[in-house]
């Protein structure tokens, strides 16, 4: 049944008009978890999350829990990405599950059950996932994205130096890899089938601009690199200029993560940095 919901793109558009286009990741680490003086356990990970929700509820458009976090401590582990998902749902925050899935056949129609379909207790309103085996691999993924007003972010330039050659690698007709899928995901959101931004792209803030023109790309870019990492407000603001608003969403998590455990402070330094990259980004 499809979903009576927005597409992903105009949900994430709606909510950057209204907070900034600010993605808070939650990294629940083990040492993150023991700079706030919590256990490093799935209790741990409930307290962890209980705190994220209650500060970027209403502060940031978008949080992004990274599963890996979670997957360490097994089932129970993952009955807490969906109890943070559904709490964070009933918040009015977007959630990005950045699990990186991909495969082929079958099991990215799994994937596409697990992480995007209304039915199961792990649907976020995005994933991210990998284009390795090509991104016609991931139609399963994108097609119920499409009927689910759900959104695939595909890693495209990651900012790690391990993925730069493979990304910038040319292939047979002249293109680098990582333009090469860019304009392949332009095409899918330009097709008359797929609503609205449905697909998107991890494009590192940190990186030099690439040569497919990004304001062509149709879907969310989704930029980490934010804080921690290097990247300024105004350098997402150069990386990504000609973009629509609200397609982009600058993400950081440690320089956020940091504040916490204390509530207050962690909303007050989302709410400072969200509408900086209001004022500057869009």
């Amino acid at each position: 049944m499809k979903a009576n919901r927005a597409s992903f793109g105009t949900r994430v558009s709606e909510a950057v008009s209204r907070l900034g286009p600010l993605c808070a990741g939650i990294d629940p680490s083990s040492a993150l978890l023991a700079q706030w003086g919590l256990r490093d356990d799935p209790a741990g990970l409930r307290a962890f999350c209980e705190i994220c929700v209650e500060a970027f509820a209403e502060v940031v458009a978008v949080i992004k829990p990274q599963v890996a976090f979670f997957e360490r401590f097994g089932s129970a582990g993952m009955a807490e990405v969906e109890r943070l998902i559904a709490s964070a749902g009933d918040a009015g925050l977007i959630v990005i599950a950045d699990a990186k899935r991909g495969d082929i056949d079958s099991t990215a129609a799994a994937y596409a059950q697990a992480y995007l379909d209304d039915a199961s207790p792990l649907a976020a309103d995005a994933l991210t996932v990998q284009a390795y085996l090509g991104l016609g691999a991931l139609d399963p993924l994108v097609t119920l994205a499409a009927s689910s007003g759900r959104g695939v972010i595909v890693v495209v330039r990651s900012s790690n130096p391990q993925g730069r050659p493979l990304q910038e690698a040319i292939t047979k007709s002249g293109v680098a890899v990582e333009d090469m899928l860019l304009a392949e995901i332009a095409a899918l959101n330009a097709s008359p089938e797929i609503p609205s931004g449905t697909v998107g792209a991890v494009v590192g803030a940190t990186l030099a601009p690439s040569k497919f023109p990004l304001s062509q790309l149709g879907g969310i870019i989704l930029a980490p690199g934010l804080g921690a990492q290097g990247a300024t407000p105004n350098d997402v603001a150069a990386r990504f200029a000609g973009c629509a608003p609200g397609t982009i969403l600058a993400s950081t998590s440690r320089s956020l993560l940091a504040q916490g455990p204390d509530i207050s402070q962690m909303r007050k330094s989302a709410s400072e940095l969200a509408h900086e990259l209001a004022v500057l980004v869009g």
